[in-house]
């Protein structure tokens, strides 16, 4: 992948062989399956393209291609059942490398090339800040569904639709949480940009809230693994709880780091911390004891029925970059899909004026309200934390 990663479209056996699959699993009635019998009326429809612009490549590249895994998961297995009214969905991509002037150059360039009726999946808080000021979603009527920030800076922005709780939403439940047991003295890790400064922020109006000692707070610079000299500041203080306000690349770092030194402080990770990759690179030993915050389903939550739809459909795939991130870009899919279905012939202003109205979005056992963007579209916050043999204890 350079600037565009490439679609791939499933031949006919491979569909119908996934499509079955679908219906086994209650994703469609399995009196659909019939529609596979005149393929032709589905390819001959216009697609309806929808477009991501994200990291592909560079630091952030991890979470961009984990999104984009869990979109095109679900725009397969809608397009095996025939599409959305009879269109196939087409996603068509551009490459940021998380740098927020590419995210508007190449937004703008993918609408006036591609024409997508929504977009998906940017990552970023920096980046989505940078769309919002450029003003071009506004523009454009264009909405994006699935923007990868929690960022309170982000609640109020135009046509921009997360599909998980806010950062300091994270923040204060894990503060309420460890004061209730006792702990008072906490360090602080964040990246030095509008995410951190959205941390800092949720951070110091939870420590007074729930009073909590905020013995440092250390940063990193942006797209940087550059830790150490957080590893030090934090080590030095002793805290009985680390909060990693950071990225996944710069969190791994961060937790090598921290062991070498001999840290004891507990690591709670943010949720935009990839935790597939985090305990591929550091091994069950090292990641034994690492928690972190859950906005969206786990992928062991199997009574919640979009979890099960996933895993069905993970089991059946290639992808390897599918992971603990993905099922963000595939509830998000999955919620703009729903959207969409209730849109007859929809444009960018339809599209954009229904998800204004869009209530109680149902993707299975997992629910997003769009028309409420003061209270915020999920308030769904749990915690787990990796326990022997990796395995995801809550």
């Amino acid at each position: 992948m350079a600037n565009e990663r490439k679609n791939f479209t499933m031949n006919h056996h491979f569909a119908r062989r996934l499509f079955v699959r679908i219906a086994s699993i209650g994703l469609l009635p399995i009196a659909s399956v019939a529609l596979l019998g005149c393929p032709a009326a589905a390819r001959a429809a216009d697609p309806i393209v929808i477009g991501q612009v994200a990291p592909f490549t560079g630091s952030q590249a991890v979470t961009g291609l984990a999104i984009h895994a869990g979109v095109q998961l679900c725009v397969d297995a809608v397009n095996a059942q025939g599409g959305v009214r009879g269109r196939p969905l087409k996603l068509v991509t551009r490459d940021d490398a998380q740098k927020p002037d590419a995210t508007v150059r190449l937004t703008r360039e993918l609408i006036a090339s591609d024409a997508p009726v929504a977009l998906i999946g940017t990552v970023g808080t920096d980046n989505l800040e940078a769309l919002a000021k450029d003003g071009v979603l506004d523009q454009t009527h264009v909405s994006m569904v699935g923007a990868v920030s929690g960022a309170a800076s982000l609640a109020k922005a135009p046509n921009l639709y997360p599909v998980k709780a806010r950062y300091r939403d994270e923040i204060a439940r894990l503060f309420s949480q460890i004061s209730f047991l006792g702990i008072k003295r906490v360090a602080l890790l964040y990246q030095d940009d509008s995410l951190g400064r959205d941390v800092l922020a949720g951070a110091d109006a939870a420590a007074r809230r729930y009073g909590i000692t905020l013995l440092v707070r250390a940063g990193y610079q942006r797209n940087t693994t550059a830790v150490a000299k957080a590893v030090a500041e934090i080590a030095k203080v002793q805290p009985q709880v680390v909060f990693l306000g950071a990225t996944t690349a710069a969190a791994i770092e961060f937790v090598k780091e921290y062991a070498a030194v001999k840290g004891t402080g507990t690591l709670y990770g943010m949720s935009i911390i990839d935790g597939d990759a985090l305990l591929k690179a550091l091994g069950p030993k090292r990641a034994r004891g690492y928690a972190f915050s859950v906005v969206l389903p786990l992928a062991t939550q199997t009574q919640v029925a979009v979890v099960r739809e996933y895993l069905q459909l993970r089991k059946a795939s290639t992808d390897t970059h599918l992971s603990a991130r993905s099922i963000e870009g595939f509830i998000a899919c999955k919620a703009l899909v729903k959207v969409l279905d209730s849109t007859p012939d929809p444009t960018p202003a339809k599209l954009s004026a229904a998800l204004k109205r869009a209530k109680s979005i149902d993707v299975g056992n997992f629910v997003l309200d769009f028309a409420d963007k003061e209270r915020g579209v999920s308030n769904y916050v749990d915690f787990a934390m990796f326990g022997a043999d990796g395995r995801v204890v809550q």
